[in-house]
């Protein structure tokens, strides 16, 4: 089983265990749900899945069908057998109902269908998440640090009771810095889960996006017409840090 080296930095976020015996797919796949945010590991085959499950207890698995030591069902009907209920999410190459069926009947939450789309594959796994509350922070897609509040399904932000509009990107790092708040993250960690994960730009880019979402977030008034307090800090030489006032 591989591990991604950050993934100790980011305890907030849910882990995931992703396993497929073919190799472009597992690093495909690794990659942009890291970028989407989430903590990954990997897995080449069933064995392995057992052990990442026991070792790691992933908040969800993504899981190939056909694997060469023994398929999805089964690697499912044993977890189920030893009353492991970490949620599966199935990868099949057939749209075959009854390949379906049998995934669901032997413990699976739900499937997708290869050759899938890599946003429905996130949005499968963040449907499934919310229903099994695996995501710490969120609430239905709602992420809430002191008087910020973010909601994901309606890409709005609210400080003090104000809606803040912010773009795509400014979104994203809102979002990461929310899901790690009390935790400094690097230049390096917001690069690779908010910009492409191999991305190898200017830093400096993240200093301007802090900047933004300062002036857009930590320097306005609330609805009682009130300046909010600064929540996004800078720990010099290390990162950035969002943390809640103290006494809230």
């Amino acid at each position: 089983m591989d591990r991604h080296p950050d993934s100790q930095h980011t305890p907030r976020e849910a882990h995931l265990l992703v396993v497929d015996d073919e190799p472009n797919i597992r690093d495909l796949l690794a990659s942009s749900l890291r970028f989407a945010g989430f903590e990954v590991s990997t897995a080449a085959d069933g064995n392995g899945a057992l052990r990442g499950i026991e070792d790691d207890a992933p908040d969800l698995v993504v899981l190939d069908v056909m694997l060469p030591d023994m398929d999805g069902f089964t690697v499912a009907r044993r977890l189920r057998e030893r009353d492991v209920t970490t949620p599966i999410l199935f990868l099949t190459a057939r749209d075959d109902m009854a390949d379906k069926v049998q995934g669901l009947t032997v413990g699976g939450d739900d499937y997708v269908t290869k050759p899938f789309g890599l946003e429905e594959v996130v949005a499968r796994i963040r449907a499934i998440l919310r229903r099994t509350h695996a995501v710490e922070g969120e609430d239905d897609g709602v992420v809430r640090v002191a008087d910020l509040v973010l909601d994901e399904d309606a890409h709005e932000v609210h400080r003090a009771g104000v809606e803040v509009e912010l773009s795509p990107t400014e979104f994203k790092l809102l979002r990461y810095l929310m899901l790690n708040a009390g935790r400094v993250v690097s230049k390096a960690q917001i690069l690779d889960h908010v910009w492409e994960y191999d991305w190898n730009g200017d830093a400096a880019i993240v200093e301007s996006y802090i900047s933004y979402l300062r002036r857009k977030v930590d320097q306005i008034d609330g609805r009682d017409g009130e300046p909010v307090t600064p929540l996004i800090q800078t720990r010099r030489g290390v990162g950035y840090m969002l943390r809640e006032p103290k006494g809230e």
